[in-house]
């Protein structure tokens, strides 16, 4: 059987393809471009888990195995935000810069509030009979007063990981696969992938 990864991120792809290969041998998978899939689908959800729906179920609409994610970061004095505004938090979808600078201005303003925070992924399955379900994966952490790092992307270099006592951009990348919330999320994901694949028979 066919499933389509909706995502246009090769590296996201390559990840989950290793992961999903094994849970799963018996689906080829496909990218969102391999399967004709436009890459401005919308995602107007109010949760994560929401989101990653929409998105596999533009897959299973097209007879394909759905299979996508959404994440981003939750500041809990901010009440939850950005969450899944990550992208956009400043207005323009993907500036990190301009996220970054107003992450760090809003918690500014909240000096006694405290900096817990944690990144969240909800990996979402559609099957084209409609069948579905989610898996959602948490690392928590804290929101740091200035960047530290090089590596990484988005809220990397504010966010630390306390057990380690380094930012994410700090972490090198086999490590932080090994923790974050995608690798959290996927490590529920892919045995319910392949233990509903075998009650379909598939």
């Amino acid at each position: 059987m066919q499933a389509v990864l909706v995502s246009h991120n090769r590296k996201k792809i390559a990840e989950l393809r290793a992961i999903l290969a094994e849970a799963a041998p018996e689906l080829t998978l496909l990218s969102a471009g391999e399967a004709g899939l436009p890459d401005d689908i919308p995602e107007d959800g109010d949760t994560f888990a929401a989101n990653a729906l929409i998105k596999a179920r533009a897959a299973a609409a097209l007879g394909y195995i759905g299979i996508a994610d959404d994440s981003g970061l939750v500041v809990d004095a901010l009440g939850g935000a950005p969450g899944v505004y990550s992208a956009r938090y400043a207005g323009e979808h993907g500036d990190d810069a301009a996220n970054n600078a107003k992450l760090l201005a809003e918690l500014a303003a909240r000096p006694n509030e405290p900096r817990t925070a944690a990144f969240v992924c909800a990996m979402a399955c559609v099957f084209p009979d409609g069948e579905s379900f989610t898996c959602e994966g948490r690392c928590p952490g804290e929101i740091l007063t200035d960047y530290r790092g090089e590596g990484g992307f988005g809220y990397d270099p504010l966010f630390l990981y306390v057990p380690a006592g380094r930012s994410f951009a700090e972490l090198d990348g086999e490590e932080k696969n090994r923790i974050s919330h995608r690798a959290r999320a996927l490590a529920a994901f892919a045995p319910e992938l392949a233990a509903r694949m075998a009650a379909r028979g598939n």
